[in-house]
């Protein structure tokens, strides 16, 4: 299973929020690029990157700190955030992704995601597929649509898509574990997909259960800024 830190960007700065509330914002660090190098010196290999000022300009504002955190780590980002259109995304690779996540525009544009996915290849797009309850969420997780999580998710293998994020953001940010069940769900539906669990995870007890579901991964955010798992915990993971 692979441990994939968050770093999230508000004003260039390294930033969590709780439920994805802008109101409930809390700043760790002022230097993105040290808390990343701090990351891979305990053999870290992955980064989410998400550039919460371009999610909501709905362009990508923070391509700076993209930039920096490629030229000084060898870690594999996946960046997010304000990725609403064909030069948006070519600016993120070109700034040093190494994979980029489709988050609303999948769900409102689902033809142009499926155009990403035939010009770039299914390991560099990564479906966003944001859930409240089995359902997606959308209006910047605000609102539970009526659209099936499971749904969302067979349409977009069905095209070619391999990897998701499954971000339950009724947990994003609360440190009150993940939603276990749900990918355990989607493992045995869904073997095609491959899960990147988000959301609530708060100790190592919450990662051996998703690596004994089989997910291909977990984001881990809060969690680390808050200390509820320390950067040594998880070397047994990577190395």
């Amino acid at each position: 299973m692979e441990i994939i830190p968050a770093i999230d960007i508000i004003g260039g700065q390294c930033v969590r929020l709780t439920e994805g509330d802008f109101d409930q914002q809390t700043t760790y660090d002022s230097n993105p690029v040290e808390v990343a190098k701090r990351f891979e010196s305990h053999g870290i290999k992955r980064l989410h990157l998400v550039d919460l000022d371009g999610a909501r300009a709905r362009k990508p504002v923070n391509l700076a700190v993209l930039e920096n955190i490629a030229a000084n780590t060898n870690l594999t980002i996946d960046f997010g955030g304000g990725l609403q259109s064909d030069e948006a995304v070519k600016q993120a690779f070109d700034a040093g992704a190494a994979q980029i996540t489709a988050g609303s525009i999948a769900v409102r544009e689902p033809e142009t995601v499926k155009s990403w996915l035939l010009k770039y290849g299914a390991e560099k797009i990564i479906i966003g597929a944001d859930f409240k309850g089995n359902n997606i969420a959308i209006s910047a997780w605000t609102e539970e649509s009526k659209y099936p999580l499971q749904d969302f998710m067979s349409g977009y293998v069905k095209t070619g898509a391999k990897l998701f994020i499954c971000t339950d953001v009724s947990k994003d940010g609360k440190l009150q574990g993940p939603s276990t069940n749900t990918y355990r769900h989607l493992k045995l539906t869904l073997p095609e997909a491959e899960v990147i669990a988000s959301g609530g995870v708060t100790t190592v007890q919450d990662l051996e259960e998703l690596q004994e579901i089989g997910v291909k991964g977990a984001i881990i955010g809060k969690a680390i800024y808050e200390g509820t798992i320390q950067l040594k915990d998880l070397e047994r993971f990577v190395c």
